[in-house]
């Protein structure tokens, strides 16, 4: 029961909700997300399960997409559907107006994150600040835009397909195409359709999840953990080195075969079981034990 579970998590639902239901349907101690997802949004929420937890901040960076509907002229305090509205406008903009303003935010933009988010700053979550009244200054973040496609265009909504950088709000890139139209915009739904590599194909639901455990079928769902860091290279130790690296001992690079380069690498054993991720870096000679694959916990 080690591995990635892609959730196609419900509306109305937190991630944490999520973690925890996906636990409890399948008996774990551990469970956890590899990032979150606001609780109107549906989609992809790849959750580690057991010993895959480990890895979970180690896990590569990934492009992330969506689909989102958005309405125009009005504006709340968390960007979405959901919070109190604080503006609304007349709206009087074409179809074209629209997709040349969502498209001007194409490429590396800074980005604000809304006050109602998981961001933390001083230790705090933003969105408990918010819940609490409070405003504060934030600090803009680099993101990347790297595809955008608007369509199903009426006369105050549209909707959108965003593909960008992991630490991308849809709803303040929503907003922003708002201030920029002069009407202001909010999300009213969204759907993230991929994420560290895995899409809505490869995700189940609550109620598939609870259907493949009574009929003994999990393994049809649960993906190794290996399938989210393919994009380390890989090396083949010797069963020496094996039992050496699964018990946390550095291994001399010059003695591994075929060796080169640096960052992280998937470790295995001569037999194929895959014994955890090392780092290589330039100023050592040695391959670092960066995290030990240890299976259930």
């Amino acid at each position: 029961m080690t591995g990635i579970l892609c959730l196609d998590k419900p509306k109305d639902m937190t991630s944490f909700l999520a973690v925890r239901r996906v636990r409890g349907i399948l008996g774990l101690k551990k469970a956890g997300h590899t990032g979150t997802l606001d609780p109107m949004a549906t989609g992809v929420l790849p959750i580690a399960l057991s010993g895959a937890t480990r890895f979970i901040s180690l896990l590569p960076t990934h492009k992330k997409a969506y689909e989102a509907r958005v309405e125009l002229g009005k504006t709340t305090d968390t960007l979405d559907i959901t919070g109190t509205v604080r503006s609304e406008s007349a709206v009087s903009v074409s179809p074209e107006e629209i997709k040349a303003a969502a498209l001007s935010f194409l490429g590396e933009i800074d980005q604000l994150p809304p006050m109602y988010s998981a961001k933390l700053k001083d230790g705090v979550r933003l969105y408990d600040l918010a819940r609490q009244g409070v405003e504060i200054e934030r600090e803009t973040q680099r993101v990347t835009i790297y595809d955008l496609e608007v369509f199903d265009i009426t006369d105050t909504e549209f909707s959108m397909r965003v593909t960008c950088s992991a630490g991308t709000y849809i709803r303040t890139l929503a907003d922003d195409i708002g201030q920029k139209l002069g009407c202001g915009a909010i999300l009213t739904a969204l759907r993230r359709i991929e994420a560290n590599g895995f899409t809505l194909s490869q995700s189940v639901t609550l109620e598939e999840l609870e259907k493949l455990r009574d009929e003994n079928r999990l393994d049809e769902c649960i993906l190794p953990l290996t399938a989210c860091l393919e994009s380390y290279p890989a090396i083949t130790v010797t069963e020496a080195q094996a039992v050496r690296f699964h018990n946390g001992g550095e291994l001399l690079k010059n003695r591994l075969k075929d060796f080169s380069g640096e960052g992280y690498f998937r470790v295995y054993a001569p037999n194929g079981d895959f014994l955890g991720l090392g780092e290589s870096l330039a100023e050592n000679e040695n391959l670092l034990v960066k995290r030990v694959y240890v299976g259930e916990e």
